[in-house]
């Protein structure tokens, strides 16, 4: 069962590689001061910082082998802060040791958690790591001393916690609107040439379906006679006209929608008859027909498209002949005198 998406990690393969590496650093730094002061105090003690230690070591050989993506949809990259969390706060408690270099290791979990989980995890690792800090020092100091010092790193923890995680959701929304950029066609809003050829990569070649796939071509008609006559916003405004129509005629949930250049969109139907398609390919062309597009001026534009469709079942026929053969539908649309649906030959 997958986790919140508030809880999750933004990049799991970045957050898995940082989060060995601080595992790693903070196994070496513990087991470096082992051997004196707080940690060597007592037998109990020493064994105490050993344990953490190997449960350290452990957590960085797990999070180095298992699959990142998996790490994240299971939770543990929060559970690691937390726990991380806990283990200093649980060791500086045994061993008695209050001081600013115990406390300084509440700032591993807590910032990488900031640096790398959404907000709803960094609230709750940063929340919990001021809470047992302070109480650790309630317990250990007085309370003066207590209260200013969980103050402190509570506030310096709190702030930098701030300001890592709003600092990596900006990163992750442009990393978003880039990612958008290269999928999608600004103007329409719908997919782009590359992304429409990879989803009929994937239907031609996967497992045939008893339906087959099915692919429509639309063509704006006299599409430069609109540009010259109304300008080139209104040609832009036509194909946002079509493709919200097509977006209205036609499911997302059911098919890829695509705007391949120009003027020219397609509707990728997986699982879908040749029947089915030339109705959805008639009923697009019905709703445009009935909905001129409106301008800035208050008329109507009368709107027409011809639409060449293709069907196919499994890898029966390559993607150049696939598309071929609907283009060819298309252009005996058009020479048929626009605004109609041809079929290619089965």
């Amino acid at each position: 069962m997958a986790i919140h998406r508030g809880l999750r990690a933004r990049q799991p393969r970045a957050a898995a590689r940082s989060l060995v590496l601080v595992l790693g650093i903070s196994a070496g730094a513990l087991a470096a001061v082992n051997g004196f002061g707080a940690n060597a105090a007592s037998p109990l003690t020493l064994a105490a910082c050993w344990i953490v230690v190997a449960v350290l070591v452990a957590s960085a050989v797990a999070c180095r082998r298992l699959a990142p993506e998996r790490l994240d949809r299971s939770g543990v990259f929060p559970l690691l802060a937390v726990t991380g969390v806990l283990l200093v706060a649980g060791l500086n408690l045994v061993t008695e040791d209050p001081s600013a270099g115990a406390q300084a290791f509440l700032a591993f979990p807590v910032l990488w958690a900031a640096a790398h989980l959404r907000r709803a995890a960094v609230t709750l690792v940063t929340a919990l790591a001021v809470a047992a800090n302070a109480t650790v020092l309630l317990h250990l100091v007085p309370v003066e001393n207590a209260v200013s010092d969980a103050l402190l790193l509570g506030t310096v923890l709190a702030v930098v916690a701030v300001m890592l995680e709003r600092a990596g959701a900006v990163q992750e929304r442009l990393v978003e609107a880039l990612e958008q950029q290269a999928t999608v066609d600004t103007l329409t809003g719908l997919v782009n040439r590359r992304v429409f050829d990879d989803a009929l990569a994937v239907a031609l070649t996967g497992p045939a379906g008893a339906d087959g796939t099915a692919l429509l071509l639309l063509d704006v008609d006299s599409f430069k006679q609109i540009n010259d006559q109304h300008g080139h916003p209104v040609g832009d405004d036509a194909l946002v006209h079509l493709a919200g129509i097509i977006r209205r005629q036609i499911r997302a949930g059911d098919a890829v929608l695509s705007r391949l250049g120009g003027d020219e969109l397609a509707v990728l139907l997986p699982g879908c008859t040749a029947e089915v398609a030339v109705a959805r390919a008639e009923s697009v062309l019905g709703t445009v027909l009935s909905t001129p597009l409106a301008l800035p001026d208050g008329s109507l534009l009368a709107m027409s498209v011809s639409v060449g469709v293709a069907h196919a079942r499994g890898a029966a026929v390559g993607m150049r002949e696939f598309y071929a053969a609907a283009d060819r539908a298309l252009y005996r649309a058009k020479r048929a005198g626009r605004g109609r649906v041809e079929v290619a030959p089965a």
